[in-house]
């Protein structure tokens, strides 16, 4: 098992990073060329910048168990179709019973905006986003691997 990172603008790499050391767990953080990243833990690929080049990457990597961390839906279904486990940077846990209705949110959503509707961004991120992150993180190691 290894833990996959959609990278470019993951506000948790550094708590990815630290929890995985002490699980003893490989890291990937994926990031496109206008991100400069080194870690002396995680390994780090870089690909070139384009329109999802990143996520191809990762979901290239990505094997039966492994952690993906991601906000991007399309990436977490198609993790979830490979047999990984799947979590956003605020402690979402997709799996089968979630991801279809963010699916439709994520096309609703998209649909709005061709038609000139501007949506609310998202919320400012706070302390406790990463204290959800790292605790339901935690939870799913050790969920997977029944310690």
């Amino acid at each position: 098992m290894k833990v996959l990172v959609d990278a470019d603008s993951c506000p948790v790499n550094e708590i990815v990073i630290e929890i995985a050391k002490k699980y003893n767990l490989e890291v990937i953080l994926f990031f496109d060329t206008s991100h400069v990243y080194t870690d002396q833990y995680a390994k780090v690929i870089t690909v070139d910048k384009g329109k999802d080049s990143v996520d191809f990457k990762l979901i290239s990597y990505i094997e039966k168990n492994d952690i993906v961390i991601t906000q991007d839906y399309g990436v977490a279904c198609m993790a979830l179709s490979r047999k990984a486990y799947v979590l956003n940077q605020n402690g979402l846990i997709y799996d089968d019973e979630n991801i279809e209705s963010l699916l439709l949110i994520r096309y609703l959503s998209q649909k709005e905006r061709k038609n000139n509707k501007h949506l609310k961004g998202p919320k400012k991120r706070l302390k406790e986003n990463d204290e959800i992150f790292k605790k339901n993180y935690i939870c799913l190691l050790e969920k997977i691997n029944n310690w």
